[in-house]
């Protein structure tokens, strides 16, 4: 079971050491024990909690791995998905510092205790998301998974969006249809990667965007 769980990981985020796998178990444990007591995630997911959202969040680093990204942000973190599982993944080269941003006090509580030994390095800032893009320079890479629609999740990250952020943001089985939706306000440049582990899923890698009219 344990060598499946391995091998499932290193087939979404490629080569990654025994020692880094191990951290994304035990902060799937810390996870479990939080989830008891506070909303992290539905509970109809936690089941399958591997799968469902470490995995899922993990193939990020697969589709980044070549992509010289120094800082990325991730806003909405709310229980650590995508980013404290990149921030995991990022302690292993230390070429890569994590920005998680989440509202809520109880989730960000989660995420700095649950982080301070998994990913010392990793940031956690407790603010709403439109305040620290409007507030901080432009990173290189950020994302968003489950926080709101792409045309939304497009205006509010527009600032950054506009320059030289690339944005990677998960979308279910609804995606086409929140396309084209965002399409009737916005130019996107636009590549669509298929989810490693859901095919009804993508993630949308948008790296410049403009206002139409």
């Amino acid at each position: 079971m344990i060598g499946d769980r391995y091998a499932s990981l290193q087939a979404v985020a490629g080569v990654v050491s025994r020692e880094t796998f191990e951290r994304l178990e035990a902060f799937e444990g810390i996870f479990l024990r939080w989830a008891a007591r506070i909303n992290l995630s539905a509970p109809s997911t936690l089941n399958d909690l591997w799968t469902r959202h470490i995995l899922d969040s993990a193939q990020l680093a697969g589709i980044t791995k070549e992509g010289p990204i120094s800082h990325w942000v991730d806003i909405g973190t709310g229980g650590g998905f995508p980013g404290a599982v990149l921030a995991i993944l990022a302690e292993e080269q230390k070429t890569r510092s994590l920005s998680l941003v989440e509202s809520n006090g109880k989730k960000a509580a989660f995420l700095r205790s649950a982080l301070a030994d998994l990913a010392p390095r990793a940031e956690i800032i407790c603010e709403r998301a439109e305040d620290y893009i409007a507030e901080h320079p432009a990173p290189q890479a950020m994302s968003a998974r489950a926080l709101a629609n792409l045309s939304s999740l497009v205006s509010l990250s527009e600032p950054w969006l506009a320059r030289e952020t690339i944005g990677y943001f998960h979308k279910g089985r609804d995606y086409r249809g929140e396309l084209q939706l965002a399409h009737d306000t916005w130019n996107l440049d636009l590549i669509q990667h298929q989810s490693a582990v859901d095919v009804e899923s993508v993630i949308l890698e948008i790296r410049s965007v403009r206002r139409k009219g």
